[in-house]
């Protein structure tokens, strides 16, 4: 059989695949084995509890240190840099806006001069060169309306128009002007006294939005310039120079000024954005403090877990231990604080918290729905590949999203009610709020964090003699897989290997008999040779025989 393998098996491939899934699957064999392990595994069950419980406690701080800011801070998360508040011009350019800025709806702002400019099809801003070959954008119908509007007239009668040394064009177009002057900052400038002028009507229409100097140094296109056209004096033309000299020196001033307001302005936003922030820091460091708790109620927790004997009993006591070494190590900070005040804060805390529990454990003994809802979750065919641990942080947020509602919402305004009797815990702590909020929603979080764990174990319990078996019929599976991928490898080697044989022999063989065609072939030469050889001994012979009886003659 092995002489009728087709040459063109690649048998070296094949096994190199094999060897590879019968590696792959005694890699997923190990997985199996190493999750059996986890499985009803009280350490590993801590663990998860442990990242449900923070989980829980870091969603209350996160609801109140992160909503409440973004609220408060204009639906704007934290932003602290520069580009966020202090708003520049080039910045402004580019529309890199500082919307962070308390003061000034920079925004607003840059969104009112781009509706200034004509626009093509594709939203760009359509542009014009001007006489003196500088490219500028080009205005809408009515852009100049607001600086026109309560704009000083001339006399009609003496052809004299009142003109704008700094035309409203010239101003529109400014994105320093734009970014730091108010629209009625601008109109008030651009109508002002130092930047009015009496004009010729001619001449103004001929200036239009071209500065002083762009419209008296530079031709028209016939060559001729403002002082040709309408015979302007020297002592005229140095009129309007020093009246431009003059505007622009006060526009300067005045565009400096603005600038100046918003570089104090954005920095002091930034200050009241980052006072804010530290407010809510606070309130997290606060809560950090209060989080050696935790560690309390998770070691009793595993505690109580691993006893033989749980009940709701077992549990209250094991917490109401936890809550009072907690009460203990608060003492020391708390200051002017008497042993007195220290046992109603324990009782304001401890009877809430027990009170809710109880409604909680009658919820979750009556509220088989959800948990058989949880449980069909792990069982699912689709779940079966998950790690244990994600499959029960997974079900813990169907529990508490199902049945510890209660616990997440109530329990921290129940707390904080029942501390707001207290004198002290009402009174409001500056940036923090009140004491008695704060201890609310810590133990809001805490609790929700024990029914959800509370719940993982209950379930546990229900699936846990289900995964087992079934991870062992899966390692049964996967060993059987193994033990078939391992025969058809050894197989195939013992193919590859008898076909190397045999074609190691033919090689051999097939090389000797083309020794033994070479070697017939040289003894033949060889006796062709020899005969030939003979042959002229003979007639050697013969000359011989010749010559010695011509010698006798």
């Amino acid at each position: 059989m092995i002489e009728d393998i087709d040459e063109e098996i690649d048998l070296d491939e094949l096994e190199e695949k094999l060897q590879n899934r019968l590696d792959e699957e005694v890699s997923e064999l190990k997985f199996l084995v190493e999750e059996k392990k986890k499985i009803g595994s009280v350490d590993n069950l801590g663990e998860i509890i442990k990242e449900t419980v923070w989980e829980q406690f870091l969603n209350q701080i996160a609801i109140v240190a992160g909503e409440d800011f973004i609220k408060e801070n204009r639906n704007l998360t934290l932003n602290l840099s520069n580009e966020s508040h202090i708003q520049t011009t080039e910045n402004f350019v580019k529309g890199n806006i500082a919307i962070h800025n308390n003061y000034i709806d920079y925004k607003e702002r840059y969104d009112d001069w781009n509706e200034n400019f004509q626009k093509d099809l594709n939203g760009n801003i359509i542009t014009h060169t001007t006489r003196t070959g500088k490219e500028e954008n080009t205005l809408v119908r009515g852009a100049r309306n607001i600086f026109d509007k309560n704009r000083p007239i001339g006399l009609s009668s003496d052809n004299i128009d009142m003109d704008h040394t700094i035309s409203a064009g010239e101003i529109i177009r400014d994105p320093e002007a734009n970014a730091h002057m108010s629209k009625k900052e601008q109109v008030e400038f651009a109508n002002s006294e130092v930047n009015l002028n009496k004009m010729n009507a001619s001449l103004n229409r001929s200036k239009g939005d071209k500065s002083v100097s762009d419209w008296l140094d530079n031709p028209n296109s016939n060559g001729q310039k403002p002082k040709e056209i309408f015979n302007i004096s020297s002592d005229d033309e140095s009129k309007l120079r020093e009246k431009d000299f003059k505007a622009r020196e006060e526009y300067k001033k005045i565009k400096d000024s603005a600038e100046e307001k918003s570089m104090i302005l954005g920095k002091k936003s930034q200050k009241e954005e980052a006072f804010k922030v530290t407010g809510k820091a606070l309130r997290a460091v606060f809560m950090q403090l209060l989080a050696e708790l935790i560690k309390e109620i998770i070691a009793k927790l595993v505690k109580w877990f691993k006893s033989v004997k749980k009940s709701l009993s077992t549990l209250l006591e094991s917490l109401k231990e936890a809550i009072h070494s907690f009460i203990g190590k608060l003492k020391t900070h708390l200051i002017n604080a008497g042993n007195a005040i220290v046992s109603t804060i324990a009782t304001a805390i401890i009877g809430p918290i027990f009170a809710t529990i109880k409604k909680v454990w009658m919820i979750l003994q009556k509220g088989w729905n959800s948990l058989k809802e949880a449980i069909e979750y792990i069982r699912n065919p689709e779940n079966k590949n998950k790690p244990i641990g994600i499959l029960f942080m997974e079900v813990g947020k169907i529990i508490i999203a199902g049945l510890t509602g209660i616990g997440a919402l109530v329990l921290g305004d129940v707390i904080e009610k029942g501390l707001m009797t207290i004198p002290i815990f009402a009174i409001q702590i500056p940036l923090i709020g009140s004491l008695a909020n704060v201890l609310g929603i810590f133990f809001g979080a805490i609790i929700a964090g024990i029914i959800g764990a509370i719940a993982i174990n209950f379930i546990q319990v229900q699936v846990e003699k289900c995964l087992k078996m079934e991870n062992v019929d899966l390692q049964i599976i996967k060993g059987n897989e193994i033990l078939n991928l391992q025969s058809q490898v050894q197989a195939v080697s013992e193919v590859r290997f008898g076909y190397h044989k045999n074609k190691v022999a033919q090689e051999v063989y097939d090389r000797h008999m083309i020794a033994a065609m070479e070697m017939k072939t040289a003894i033949d030469n060889i006796g062709d040779n020899c005969q030939a050889n003979d042959n002229i001994n003979e007639n050697l012979a013969d000359i011989d025989s010749m010559l010695n009886s011509l010698k006798d003659e």
